[in-house]
This record gives C-alpha cells, structure tokens and sequence, in this order.
C-alpha cells in the first residue's frame, strides 16, 4: 500500500471518529498516539492531519499540534465520503473468509498475499487490524494464528446471555463507583451518533462506539475480571456483527437507551440502572437472534 493510500485511510478513520463523537471537539491529537493507534507510522499519519486540516476537521496550533475543530461538522465532507466509498474492503472479505471457514487456522503471510492478490504493505496493514480487533495473532518465529470468534447463531445468543449475566451484576459490585467525565464523555458520544448521518459511516465505526459504551460502563465497576471478560467476548462477535446492515431505527433505540442508563447513573440510582442494563441487553438479543440464524443458514448454504 502507498503512503498516500495508506494516509487516505487513517484520513477517513480520524473523520469518522469526530463524526461519531469518538474524538471530541478541541481534543489533542498527537502523532504519535493515532499511529500507535491505528499501528501505523508517523508519516502517513501526518499525512492524513495535514489533509485533514485543509478540510475544516482539525487545526493546527503553533509548537502545540492538532485538535479537533470546534467547527468540525458531523458529517464527513462529501470530498472523503466519495472518495471512500469506491475502496475495495480487501479487510472484510479475509474476516468473511475466516467467518465462514475458508481459511485454516494457521497460515503464512505468502500464503494471504498469493490467495487476495495483495502487496506486502497492504497485507500487514490488514493483518494489524485484525490484531487491533482481537481475532488474528502473529505466532512466534513465523506465520499468523487466527484466533476464535462467534461463528454460529447458537453462539451469538451465547454471548449475549452472559452480557446479560455480567454487564448488570457488575454495576451492582460494592466497588462501582460513578465517574462523571466518564459519563459526560458517553453522554456526548452518544448524542453525536443520534444527530449523524450514518449512512456515511461503516459499521465498524459505530460497532466499536456501542462496544465502548458498554466497556466503559463495565469498567466502573473496578473489577478488573467484568471488563476483560467483555472486552473478550465483544470481540468474538465482532464479525458477525459487521454482516449486520445498519438500521437506523435499531440504532436510535440502542443510543437513546444508552442515554437513560447515563441519566439514572447521573442521579445515582444505580440499582435501576442496572435492571434497565438488563433489559436493554435482552431487547438487543431479541432484535438480532434472528439476524444471527439468517447469518448460519447462509454460512450452511455456502459452505
């Protein structure tokens, strides 16, 4: 992959972060940090902030670096969105391949390079995500493991039940203890969502927004175990989720109801907060069960 592909990428994931509210108006952006980020050099890095700054989306401030502009719209600029929107996602389809059982568990780089007509560069740039994302790992000494991930319906409804099972159970935890700028930061990712045009977003995006609302919730529990056990089980649904279309009606209910168990945390009224959890996680395994099961019979068929 070129260094102007490569920034063309991280240019469009920057956006969709301010867009969805992940980063938040004035926030500091260093280089550093979104290339460790995003496992990427420097370079193509500034790249991207500097076409980004051209864009409205980020200004740059003497001996200081770039922040996210206060007048940074939530709609990407229709220049990136065009752009974007003809890239072929050589990512989803090495996820749909391992999804699907296509691929064996072990494999060489040689091996994806020769199979997806894909360069060196463009190879680790994918592999790194999928690292980024929890289901690739790279073996000791030579070659890539993938690793488990949520492949059946039976599965899906799996992992649901044991959200259900902790997610509430944690916010009960005698150590939970309420963070205000923890709430206020989700509060506005949150309302960000609802006020975007998500059409323009790739499921990705606003998977790992709704991910880390949930993950951050957990985390005040301060019981280090909830939030590693979700964190685990977010990412083995993680591609089977990414099969989903976006449904904007589906979407508005989850961020509003988000935003209810913000409000009763707000007040201190943890016990509903936790009951409305609950419920929230089974109104959420209702609507995708079914979506689940259509995903395996497609799986069935194909395979």
């Amino acid at each position: 992959m070129s260094s102007s592909e490569l920034s063309n990428r991280i240019s469009k994931r920057i956006a969709q972060e301010i867009s969805t509210g992940s980063l938040a108006t004035g926030e500091h952006l260093g280089a550093q940090q979104v290339a460790d980020r995003y496992g990427v050099s420097r370079t193509p890095v500034r790249e991207a902030m500097q076409f980004l700054e051209k864009q409205g989306l980020l200004v740059r401030e003497a001996n200081r670096g770039y922040f996210v502009a206060e007048t940074a719209s939530s709609d990407i600029p229709e220049l990136l969105t065009d752009k974007w929107a003809t890239d072929v996602d050589d990512y989803q389809l090495l996820a749909d391949d391992w999804l699907m059982d296509r691929l064996p568990e072990e494999v060489t780089e040689q091996f994806l390079r020769q199979r997806y007509d894909l360069t060196k560069a463009k190879l680790n740039d994918i592999l790194l995500r999928a690292v980024r994302e929890g289901w690739a790992e790279r073996k000791d000494g030579y070659g890539w493991r993938f690793l488990p991930v949520a492949k059946t319906a039976e599965a899906f409804d799996e992992i649901y039940r044991f959200r259900m099972a902790i997610e509430p159970a944690a916010m009960l935890e005698p150590s939970f203890e309420i963070n205000r700028k923890v709430l206020e930061e989700q509060r506005r990712m949150q309302e960000r969502m609802l006020e975007s045009d998500l059409d323009r977003f790739q499921p990705e995006q606003l998977l790992k927004n709704g991910s880390l609302f949930h993950e951050e919730i957990i985390k005040l529990s301060n019981n280090p175990y909830f939030h590693t056990a979700l964190q685990r089980v977010n990412q083995m649904r993680r591609l089977m989720e990414y099969r989903a279309k976006i449904d904007r009606n589906r979407l508005v209910e989850q961020c509003t109801e988000h935003l209810e168990i913000i409000t009763l945390l707000e007040r201190g009224e943890v016990a509903d907060a936790s009951y409305l959890m609950r419920r929230h996680l089974s109104g959420a395994l209702k609507r995708k069960s079914p979506i689940a099961w259509s995903w395996s019979e497609e799986i069935v068929k194909e395979k």
